[in-house]
Order: C-alpha cells, then sequence, then structure tokens
C-alpha cells in the first residue's frame, strides 16, 4: 500500500468511528446547518480525516487539478494568492473550524490560484470531487452555498432577520414583491378628460375607490383624480361641478411597470408625496397601487410618515414623529427591505425632516429675500444614513461680487444656525468638524464654492482626506438643485483632471484599515479603555469602502454620489470586475447590516448610539461573514494601491 493510500484509509477510518460526532460538528456551520440529514450522510460516508502540521501546505497550485473539497475540523488555514498570478499583490487570508476550501478550483476542474498553508496543527475532512459532485445535484442548499458562496449566507441573515421582525410586525408583503402581484386584480376605474367633475366624482362613490384615473380610448393615462384633489376643488366656493376632468385631474401620473417591487413604489410614493401610483405596460394602464395595497401597518406606515413631517406645524411636532421612524425601520426589514434600501429610506425622511425645519425657522425669522440651496454631504449625501447621524451640511446661493456675496452671508447665517441647532434637537448631532450651514466657511456662493473645491484639490494631503472627503459627496435637499449639480460637475471635471490628486485620494483611502490584523487576519480589536475587545463597523468597515469606491467614481467621471450605485456604474464601465463588484457590495450589505442591528438594539434599550459592536457576542455564522466582508475592503484598498501605485 503506499504511503498516499494508507493516509486515506487511516482518515477514512477516523471519521468511519466517530460518525456521529463529525455530523454534530458539521450542523453547527452553513451551509450544513440548512442540509437534509441523508444529505450530511452522504457526505461524510465519503469523507476521510487528515492531519496537517503547522507550516505545512495543503494545496497549492502545483498540486494540479483539485480533487478533494477541504472542510477544516480544526486548526487554521491561511491562503496566499502571490504576485504575478493575475492579482495586482498578495493577498493572504485566514480560515478556520467549518470553512470550505477550495471552491471555486474544484467547480472549474482546475487547480488552485492559492497556496494554503496549515497556520498551525490542523485536521481537514477531504470530500472526495465525484462524491462532491453528486451531492451538488443532490442538495439545493449545497449547490446554491458553492456556486453563490458569500451570497447564499447573505440570504441566510436577511431572512433570520426578517423572521424575527415579522414575528412582532406580523408582516407578510416582502419589498421586493412585484407590483402585478399586491395591486387590485381589476382594472383601475377610469373616466374621460371629457367627463364632467361631478360624474366622474359619483363613479369613485359608487365602486367606492379613492382615486379615478383618466384615460384616452386606448386606454393610455392622461390624468388622475383623488379624495385629496376632491378636498380641494370643493374647498374652492367658485369651483363648477359641471367642469370638465380636464380642468381639476392632475395631468401625467406618475406609473410603474408592473414588473416594478414594492420597494419602487414606497419609496416613488414618499418622494412624491402621492398615495397612488398607476401601472402601465407599453404606455397602457394594466392596474393601480395604492398606499393600503402596499403596507398593512399598524401604527406607522412610510408614506403617511413622510406626509406628516412634510406638513408638520412645529418643531415640537417633528421632533415627536421622529421617535416612529425607528418603528418603520423595524417594519421596512419585516417587509424585506435590504440595507441599502433601508438606509435610503431614512435618508428620505431626514430629507423630508430637514426641508421642514428649514421651512419652520424661515417662517418664524421671515423671507430673508435670498434663494439658496441647503446641500448635504457624506451618509446623507450619500443616501445611506442610519439612525445614528450627525450633520454635515452646508449652504449655496448665488451673487455676482465678493461684496454682494457678504451681505447674503449675514443675512442667511443666524438662520442657519437656528436651522442646525433645530436639527439637533430632531435628532441630528452637531458636527464636531464644525461642518455645518452656521459655519460662515460653509455658507458660500456658488463661485466660493467652486474656490473652495479648487483650494481643496491644490492643498490635497492624505490626511486631509480622511476628513474632507465628505465634501466630495454632495446633494441639495432643499432649493435649487440645478445649483448643486453645476457645482458638482465643476468639481468633477476638477478631480478627472487633476491626476495627482487621485492619488492623493486613494492615498487618504487607506488611513482606515479593516480590522483584520496581522498575516492571518484576525479582529484587530481596541486593547484598552472602555473601548477594549471592540471594533468600529463604521471607520474600520464601511468608511474602507466608501472612501475606496469614491477615489474610482471620482476619478472616471461618475456623477452619482450613492456607494453601492457608484459601484454598479464602475462595473459597467468596466473599471472593476463584475465579481468584484458583486463582492464589495454584499460586503457593504452586511456591515451595515449588523450596523443598523445594533443601533436599533441600542435604541429599545435606551443607550447611546455607537458603532462598535463586541464580535465575539455575534454568532459563528454573522462572525464568518464580517470577516469575509472585511476581506472584501481589503482587497478594494489592496487594489487601490495597485492602480495608484501607493
Amino acid at each position: 500500500m503506499s504511503r498516499h493510500d494508507a493516509f486515506a484509509e487511516t482518515g477514512r477510518a477516523a471519521v468511519q468511528q466517530n460518525i456521529q460526532g463529525t455530523l454534530d460538528f458539521l450542523k453547527q456551520y452553513p451551509p450544513f446547518d440548512a442540509m437534509e440529514a441523508s444529505e450530511l450522510g452522504f457526505l461524510v460516508e465519503n469523507c476521510i480525516l487528515r492531519f496537517y502540521a503547522q507550516g505545512e501546505s495543503v494545496i497549492a497550485p502545483e498540486d494540479g487539478p483539485v480533487e478533494h473539497l477541504y472542510i477544516i475540523k480544526q486548526g487554521r488555514v491561511y491562503g496566499e494568492r502571490r504576485k504575478g498570478q493575475g492579482t495586482s499583490d498578495e493577498t493572504t487570508f485566514e480560515l478556520s473550524a467549518g470553512e470550505c476550501f477550495p471552491i471555486a478550483a474544484i467547480l472549474s476542474e482546475r487547480e488552485t490560484r492559492t497556496v494554503h498553508v496549515a497556520e498551525e496543527d490542523t485536521f481537514c475532512f477531504l470530500f472526495n470531487k465525484a462524491a462532491f459532485i453528486k451531492l451538488i445535484s443532490r442538495s439545493e442548499h449545497f449547490r446554491d452555498f458553492c456556486v453563490r458562496g458569500m451570497s447564499s449566507l447573505l440570504d441566510q441573515v436577511n431572512q433570520k432577520v426578517q423572521s424575527r421582525a415579522a414575528e412582532s410586525l406580523g408582516s407578510q408583503i416582502s419589498m421586493d414583491t412585484k407590483l402585478v402581484d399586491i395591486a387590485s386584480m381589476r382594472m383601475p376605474v377610469t373616466c374621460t378628460k371629457d367627463t364632467p367633475l361631478h360624474e366622474a366624482v359619483q363613479i369613485m362613490h359608487e365602486q367606492q375607490v379613492g382615486s379615478i384615473l383618466v384615460a384616452d380610448v386606448l386606454q393610455r393615462p392622461q390624468g388622475i383624480f383623488t379624495l385629496r384633489d376632491l378636498r380641494r376643488v370643493i374647498a374652492d366656493p367658485n369651483t363648477d361641478l359641471r367642469q370638465p376632468m380636464q380642468q381639476v385631474m392632475t395631468a401625467n401620473p406618475f406609473c410603474l411597470s408592473p414588473d416594478a417591487t414594492a420597494f419602487d413604489a414606497a419609496l416613488a410614493m414618499t418622494e412624491r408625496h402621492i398615495a397612488h401610483i398607476c401601472l402601465a405596460q407599453d404606455g397602457r394602464i394594466v392596474g393601480m397601487v395604492s398606499e393600503r395595497d402596499l403596507f398593512s401597518l399598524r401604527r406607522v406606515d412610510l408614506v403617511h410618515l413622510a406626509r406628516a413631517i412634510r406638513t408638520a406645524p412645529s418643531l415640537e411636532k417633528i421632533v415627536q414623529m421622529r421617535s416612529d421612524v425607528r418603528e418603520l425601520v423595524e417594519r421596512m426589514i419585516a417587509h424585506g427591505a435590504s440595507p441599502e434600501q433601508t438606509t435610503r429610506l431614512i435618508t428620505l425622511l431626514n430629507d423630508h425632516t430637514t426641508s421642514r425645519v428649514i421651512e419652520l425657522c424661515i417662517e418664524k425669522h421671515g423671507d430673508p429675500g435670498v434663494k439658496f440651496s441647503w446641500v448635504v454631504f457624506g451618509s446623507q449625501g450619500r443616501r445611506e444614513q442610519t439612525l445614528h447621524t450627525d450633520q454635515d451640511n452646508g449652504i449655496l446661493f448665488e451673487a455676482d461680487s465678493q461684496a454682494e456675496a457678504n451681505a447674503i452671508r449675514q443675512k442667511l447665517l443666524p438662520i442657519a444656525r437656528e436651522i442646525n441647532v433645530a436639527l439637533d434637537d430632531c435628532g441630528f448631532a452637531l458636527c464636531k468638524g464644525n461642518v455645518m450651514a452656521g459655519n460662515a466657511e460653509l455658507c458660500l456662493s456658488r463661485r466660493e464654492w467652486s474656490s473652495y473645491y479648487s483650494k481643496l484639490i491644490r492643498e490635497a494631503s492624505a490626511n486631509r482626506m480622511v476628513y474632507k472627503g465628505i465634501f466630495f459627496d454632495v446633494r441639495a435637499v432643499w432649493g435649487d438643485e440645478d445649483a448643486c449639480v453645476a457645482l458638482q460637475r465643476d468639481m468633477l471635471e476638477m478631480v478627472v483632471n487633476d491626476k495627482a490628486f487621485q492619488k492623493i485620494l486613494a492615498e487618504g483611502a487607506l488611513q482606515n484599515r479593516p480590522p483584520l490584523g496581522g498575516l492571518f487576519r484576525n479582529f484587530t480589536l481596541a486593547k484598552k479603555g472602555v473601548e477594549k475587545d471592540t471594533l468600529d463597523l463604521k471607520i474600520k468597515g464601511l468608511v474602507p469602502i466608501v472612501d475606496g469606491v469614491r477615489v474610482l467614481a471620482l476619478s472616471h467621471g461618475i456623477e452619482t454620489n450613492n456607494t453601492l450605485e457608484r459601484i454598479r456604474q464602475l462595473v459597467r464601465k468596466g473599471i472593476i470586475e463584475r465579481l468584484d463588484g458583486d463582492a464589495y457590495i454584499e460586503a457593504y450589505h452586511f456591515i451595515q447590516l449588523i450596523r443598523m442591528q445594533q443601533h436599533q438594539l441600542q435604541a429599545e434599550q435606551g443607550v447611546a448610539y455607537s458603532n462598535r459592536i463586541y464580535p465575539d457576542e455575534l454568532n459563528t455564522l454573522d462572525r464568518r461573514i464580517l470577516r469575509e466582508s472585511f476581506r472584501q475592503a481589503q482587497r478594494l484598498q489592496s487594489s487601490l494601491s495597485f492602480r495608484y501605485q501607493l
């Protein structure tokens, strides 16, 4: 018997002697924890146990096509991809108990591109290739895990989060549900533009509906008339009930495709302050979705809350309603909203809050007689806010001269400072770095803002960019949006044409490193004080991704501010590979999900918001995905180092 055969026979015997122990071990880890008993039994029957001494190679490219799937039973294995194998730099990572490798290589029937070495004395189960192929065909969970990797694990986490939320909220509708599946089955009630108003209202009454669509003979939407419109026209004592609908309808109603999702409809209703959306296919009416169709929420619903904030009569009323946002976040998760969708909705409500606070402050002080835009930076500028947020804002106005700009600034600063204080009352903490509109340095004319960006780029350093990078995520939430868009395009042109600044921006994006320390990438935790044994999800997890993606987006003239949309556009432009883009998006989603769960828990417990967590308090699955998410952030930073020769 050869030495190899002897190893195999010994390893097979070791597994057979402890079948139940092996089964119990596998059930602790995904995807095995979701597999059927017969599928696990088949896996165990075709496994051998192999020992690798510290420093011993487990598998390497020179070993040829992969013949086994390796499952770590005990110990740790580190992987290293060498330079010259299609990568920009060495990539080192660490695997521990319950993790599998090299899945991509065995699926592709090729050699591994990574050297795997035992970091310490390690035992691995070796699952032979022939049995691996059979199990792929037999087990849906195993196949999904092998093909989709971290995506399948994220699905498990999301399902658990949604399940926990739904248990307390009783929700059944997913935010990814197509509108065709939740819209009223019957065709919406319609009339023509020549129908007299009183006849249209009678039809609405008889059909017991809250809206009527105005359509032509081909059933193309021309307008919509709702109960809110009815209240408006009845309030006018001069209203002629015989006038045609064309005179009172809202023309060009907003439409979505039946294949759009519940999230698309919720977002549109919230942004546009509407409660009904026409469904159109090939330009013709096929259905209607109402606010009531979307949500069966018991105390809070998205559209109503947005409308209530936007029309709040006082600051005190807004402060009261802000407490409803946390419950709304729970309900969005219960409806299947992703972290991307949830943060976008939170930001939208924050935009409404900001706008109403501005209007209330202007009503209190009187119109300053100057048109201005309230601009936001950072997470609000990117539409990525969570429950825990502070203020990063400024003011943009037009002025023909420096003297005029100074005069306008003196008029606006008192109002701006009161707005900053009012937003603080609403839960948006004052910025410790004074990045606020009440700061005279950030209450500027468009010409001054252009000079501000020019100086920022001209005098840039990596350390400054750590704090100043947020200024490149700018948008207007109140006032003239076009002025801010024009400013943003001017700024973008400056960046695209300045290669030296791009390199400095990239260097700044490398300042916050993901919390995986040392050669083998264990979590790096704070070592002393109240933060001992914790890590910061925002600064060490999200920021490396946000900053890295911003560098690539700005350098290639991409106008959007949102991190995930920036990634998608970078993929479409061929700047980054699709698989890399998918991995960065998944990493961002998971870190944001853990962060949002932490904030919800802190709100429930009545403690101050914090982005710090104790990784040891996470379950095995969450720790595993979090570590992989940090690895993806490291990979993004490695690619920046290579692109900009840092």
